[in-house]
């Protein structure tokens, strides 16, 4: 259950706009507005009737009562943006006695009954303070449903007076926060969807949705990310991450801090624009939150000449010029015996995992991540189209992502794999092999680890999700894999031989498909992956996103 907070100082144009059903005026289609709650007056006077412009004028009269009568003045700062500054600045002040929350639920939970979503409303008004249960004076509060979003999200909401009925403020302070801990605890009583506290992927605009609907295309948000992220998780070093990215067809442009030319804090890309079109940027950190460019530094290799070889390249980059070297590893074709050794780290990676405790988040943010960029350049170099591995780059990213990474310990040594993207990116061409058959089954192990751990930490909004890309999408992708032997398992029988078998089932018995004579060994063993002193950022001066 998602809460959206704002704040307004217009108590009758809030519950004309809930009440309306006009499209024209409203940002999605109201159908038969009607309260589910409320505080007792209201719900004395009024039953769960059909709202009109009369009713939801008398109903704002009613809440807005005590704050006339008393003549209190409920004020916040006021900030505008400031184009000379780049900033927001304070302006002054603007009254803001009506608090307005949304609470809505994902549309794969379909809808609520007019009795649960009122007695959710009254157990979140009690939580935040807002009634009588708090030793206060109440606050006066409905609770309006209008129907569904064009999203399909069945959600209320929630308008009330901050002037209490005795003519106090009530305090708002810490009420974001304290909405996301109440929410979470109302699903657990409600048996509703649990989201999760701990990992937060980025949002998107409707606007955005419905041009990408409208051009018959993926929006470019996503497409980006996963460009971005293949080519994150490709490169050794910043400046083969510039490099890789252009490679892809990216347009991209360096952040600079205040006040220099030289001190690179951030990036923006765009797709190529049609001709007669502008380019729309997206800023890394609005992408992904470890799509930042100070998170991406975290796993590359850094001394004072990789930092320069990066700054060249990226200006020339923010000046659309052609890439300064063309000796990058990039340019090269890695050795066969590259993907025996990947595929024996992403085994040993696998079984490493389940033996990470589940509230080690940044561990498991770190493999997530690894694991999504390897499947994120294999769908750059095998998908036109957004296909089942964009879907389970996609998928694995969300893990990637923490809500608050800084309250998170460095995430523990594990056996490398982020070279197993660069062999994707770099593969001769587009026919399927059995040596990548054999590494995408020990990614997908890897992927079904991730699933036993949300699935054990009972987030299991994360855990069906992965099941469901993994079981839907990558099951069949198998089946268009070269024919596999499975090695150290029993013969099977002529049935079983027939049945081609689904991706999660693989995962979970840990098998590697082998072709006769392929170049992977029969009994794959860990590989110690090599270890490269990395000095830390601190070491060649400023430059972390922030």
């Amino acid at each position: 259950m998602i809460p959206n907070i704002t704040r307004g100082s217009r108590m009758g144009g809030l519950m004309v706009y809930l009440a309306s059903t006009d499209a024209d005026k409203t940002k999605n289609a109201h159908t038969e507005p009607h309260l589910v709650a409320g505080d007792a007056a209201i719900m004395a006077w009024y039953d769960d009737g059909v709202l009109d412009r009369v009713d939801a004028l008398a109903i704002a009269k009613h809440l807005d009562r005590p704050r006339k009568n008393f003549g209190v003045e409920m004020k916040v700062k006021n900030f505008e943006w400031d184009a000379a500054k780049k900033e927001r600045i304070h302006v002054g002040y603007k009254d803001a006695s009506v608090w307005h929350c949304s609470m809505s639920l994902r549309a794969e939970e379909g809808a609520l009954t007019d009795q649960q979503w009122g007695d959710i409303a009254n157990d979140f008004m009690d939580s935040m303070g807002f009634t009588e249960t708090s030793g206060k004076a109440q606050c006066r509060w409905a609770a309006i449903n209008h129907g569904t979003s064009e999203n399909g999200n069945h959600h209320i909401h929630l308008a009330v007076s901050l002037v209490r009925e005795d003519g106090t403020k009530a305090s708002t302070h810490g009420d974001y926060k304290r909405a996301q801990e109440t929410c979470r605890e109302l699903e657990v009583k409600y048996g509703l969807e649990q989201l999760s506290t701990v990992h937060a992927a980025r949002g998107y605009d409707q606007a955005e949705k419905a041009t990408a609907i409208r051009d018959e295309r993926e929006m470019h948000r996503s497409s980006l990310a996963r460009k971005v992220r293949a080519s994150a998780s490709a490169s050794a070093t910043e400046a083969e991450f510039v490099r890789r990215a252009r490679g892809t067809g990216l347009l991209v442009r360096p952040r600079y801090a205040k006040n220099t030319t030289d001190v690179i804090v951030g990036y923006s890309v765009a797709e190529r624009p049609k001709r007669g079109e502008r380019p729309i940027w997206f800023g890394g950190g609005t992408l992904a939150s470890d799509l930042k460019l100070g998170a991406l530094r975290e796993e590359w290799m850094d001394t004072p000449h990789l930092a320069t070889e990066a700054a060249v390249e990226w200006d020339a980059a923010a000046r659309n010029k052609r890439t300064i070297s063309k000796t990058g590893s990039e340019n090269g074709t890695p050795p066969a015996e590259m993907w025996v050794e990947y595929t024996r780290n992403a085994t040993a990676l696998a079984d490493q995992l389940r033996t990470i405790p589940r509230d080690d988040h940044a561990t498991w943010a770190k493999a997530a991540r690894d694991v999504s960029g390897a499947f994120a350049a294999w769908s750059y170099r095998l998908e036109p189209r957004p296909g089942p591995l964009a879907a389970t780059a996609a998928e694995l990213s969300r893990t990637a992502q923490l809500r608050a990474p800084r309250q998170h310990s460095k995430p523990v040594a594990l056996p490398s794999i982020a070279g197993t993207a660069m062999l994707f990116m770099a593969a001769s061409s587009k026919n399927k092999t059995a040596a990548q058959t054999a590494l995408m089954v020990q990614l997908i192990n890897t992927a079904f680890a991730v699933y036993e751990m949300h699935q054990q930490s009972g987030r299991t909004r994360e855990a069906q999700r992965i099941r469901a890309v993994v079981e839907q999408q990558l099951a069949p992708f198998t089946g268009t894999m070269p024919e596999a032997l499975l090695v150290g398992a029993a013969q099977q029988s002529a049935t079983e031989a027939a049945v081609p078998p689904r991706a999660i089932d693989i995962a979970r018995r840990g098998m590697v498909p082998i072709r006769p004579g392929s170049a992977v060994p029969a009994t794959p063993t860990p590989a110690t992956p090599t270890k490269t002193y990395q000095p830390s950022r601190r070491d060649s001066g400023p430059g972390l996103d922030r």
